[in-house]
């Protein structure tokens, strides 16, 4: 099968294990509860559907991740649930953190529901992602599951790790590259990480391979993290959904903002001079385009999805779910540089 066939293969799978976890919330003593839940994973209310879902990237990653290391991909099912809960538990929190009005063209929880209400969402998908793991027991070996549980909270330590650094980092004036990655590496790459290590965990991989796979999700995120800041600057708003002012006007510390400002050049000068305006976006993109912010992270991000792909190789992906994960990969980390 091709990609988009086991894409939708996978995704039906996926939508139910999702909601039979989530259905443990659900009572009608919680109805609203479970109404807030089943808004932000984008099963109910105005908008509801593919779109307010998201392209449930993670669990699609671990169950190919499952079937590449030659297990039964629909073993994987709860680690895929799980993941998936997990990153939607930190969209809630993100959003109240960042004041987010909007998710998914959607208003957020928290604007609908207030904030109190938005952080005990978030806190009961994160409670309901660790009864989700633990229903590997039921599917693979309890040493699996336990492996799994242990493997699933250190992800989670390092994603609010990594949320800590984004926050700390808001008002700090004088950081640096070294800055960034750490905080990264917890935000985007230790979910991913977790993703693949966790499919090639259920297929019974051999600690070599799951090494591998590790890797091969950590380079994942760290290099769509990367293609993602260049893309917040310089890439094309009509493909990225995005404006390319958000992340300059939002002053936001990406990889080519902290290149420019450690070059202490006349993109520095006008950086610390204050807030900056839409209009004045395509002047500050282009003084940080000469002091090689561009180009240094154009390398980065070549970088780091070689080293990725290179990781891939190294586990060695088995059969059409092999071919149709480096495919994935290929396809998440081709976005135009």
């Amino acid at each position: 099968m091709t990609l988009q066939q086991l894409i939708d293969t996978y995704l039906p799978a996926i939508e139910i294990e999702l909601q039979q976890v989530v259905n443990l919330a659900k009572d009608t003593h919680y109805a609203g509860l479970y109404e807030m839940i089943a808004y932000h994973m984008g099963w109910e209310g105005q908008g509801a559907g593919p779109n307010a879902r998201g392209k449930r990237i993670r669990p699609l990653l671990a169950l190919l991740s499952t079937a590449s290391a030659g297990g039964e991909w629909g073993n994987a099912l709860p680690a895929a649930a799980a993941v998936e809960l997990v990153h939607n538990f930190s969209l809630i929190h993100d959003d109240i953190e960042d004041n987010s009005p909007l998710r998914r063209g959607r208003p957020t929880v928290w604007k609908l529901w207030g904030i109190a209400q938005a952080i005990n969402t978030g806190d009961t998908m994160f409670t309901l992602a660790h009864l989700a793991v633990m229903r590997l027991k039921e599917t693979t070996t309890p040493a699996i599951a336990l492996r799994a549980t242990h493997l699933l909270q250190q992800a989670c330590l390092h994603l609010t790790q990594g949320q800590y650094l984004d926050i700390a980092y808001e008002n700090k004036t004088d950081m640096a590259i070294e800055d960034y990655w750490p905080m990264v590496s917890g935000k985007t790459g230790a979910l991913l990480a977790a993703c693949t290590e966790l499919g090639a965990l259920v297929a019974g991989a051999d600690d070599h391979t799951l090494t591998a796979y590790r890797r091969f999700g950590r380079d994942l995120g760290l290099a769509f993290q990367s293609l993602d800041d260049y893309l917040g600057i310089w890439g094309d708003a009509e493909q990225t959904g995005k404006s390319v002012a958000s992340d300059l006007v939002e002053r936001k510390k990406s990889l080519p903002v902290l290149y420019g400002l450690g070059q202490k050049g006349a993109f520095t000068e006008r950086w610390l001079q204050g807030g900056i305006t839409a209009q004045e976006v395509p002047e500050v993109a282009s003084l940080l385009e000469a002091e090689g912010g561009r180009a240094y992270t154009q390398k980065e991000a070549q970088r780091l999805t070689q080293q990725a792909l290179a990781a891939l190789e190294a586990a060695n992906p088995r059969g059409e779910a092999g071919q149709a994960l480096s495919e994935l990969a290929h396809t998440l980390l081709k976005r135009e540089v």
